[in-house]
Formats: C-alpha cells, sequence, structure tokens
C-alpha cells in the first residue's frame, strides 16, 4: 500500500472523527495519472445524492500521453462505499453538522483507493490551541533530548 497523496489541510480545518476507505470509478486516464502522483486533494469534499457518494473538487491532472479521450481533470468521481457506510455519513452530515473530507489517497493492489472522514469544523482558537499544543510537545521533546547528552 503507497500512499500517493495526503490532505494536510483537512487535518488543519477539521476535527477529524470516523474513517472510511473508499473505492473510486475511475476512467483509465485517471489511474494512470494518479499512479503518477498528480493528484491534489485541496479543495475536494464528498456529498451523498440518491443514496450514492461522490467526490467533488478533486483534481486528477491530465494524462501526458492520453489522446483525444483524456478525462476532465475536476469531474466528479463516483465512491465505492458500503450502503450501510453511505447511510451513516448521510445521517452524520444531516443531524450532527458533519462535512465529509478526503484525508489520503493510496494505491492498494493495483487500484486507488481514497481515505475519507467525518470531520467537524475548527474555530480559529481551536486552531491556535492545537498549535500551542504541539509547540509545547515539541518543546519537551526537545528538552529530554538535550538532557539525555
Amino acid at each position: 500500500m503507497s500512499v500517493v497523496v495526503k490532505n494536510r489541510k483537512a487535518f488543519h480545518d477539521y476535527f477529524i472523527e470516523d474513517r472510511f476507505e473508499a473505492g473510486l470509478v475511475l476512467v483509465g486516464t485517471e489511474i494512470k495519472s494518479i499512479r503518477q502522483g498528480k493528484v491534489q486533494l485541496k479543495d475536494a469534499y464528498i456529498t451523498i445524492i440518491d443514496n450514492e457518494a461522490f467526490v467533488k473538487g478533486m483534481h486528477i491532472a491530465q494524462y501526458e500521453q492520453g489522446n483525444q479521450f483524456n478525462h476532465d481533470e475536476t469531474r466528479e468521481r463516483k465512491l465505492l462505499l458500503h450502503r450501510h457506510e453511505i447511510a451513516k455519513l448521510h445521517k452524520a452530515m444531516q443531524q450532527q453538522g458533519y462535512t465529509i473530507v478526503p484525508l489520503a489517497m493510496h494505491l492498494s493492489k493495483g487500484r486507488a483507493k481514497l481515505e475519507i472522514a467525518m470531520a467537524k469544523g475548527k474555530h480559529l482558537y481551536d486552531k491556535r490551541q492545537v498549535e500551542k499544543e504541539r509547540s509545547m510537545k515539541r518543546d519537551v521533546q526537545r528538552e529530554l533530548k538535550e538532557s539525555g547528552r
């Protein structure tokens, strides 16, 4: 399993709660471009329409050796999830105010998989608090390292 791309912005902007792994319905030139690592998840999000999950805003660059049948870079792509997973995601989106965001994309046995998560948005003060905690942990680790010498 090799990670192709991670969505660092999602960890910065959201509290990540429940994670799922979903397959993607792709065309031939898309998977070739993914294998080259030309994917961007920064502005992507997941919607549920008629009990089917779709990822929107995910950018997969056009395949350089592609011909006239090359794909549209930002088209919406269907996610392959179990029915009960889609129902759980849909319920959380409607009732509890969750957003569904992609976290990472990896290749597993030659197939592209998208790791998605239910997430709640962070406020500015939450982001500051998380940064402050990270900074304190870094300082403690630095002190422990220096005192060990």
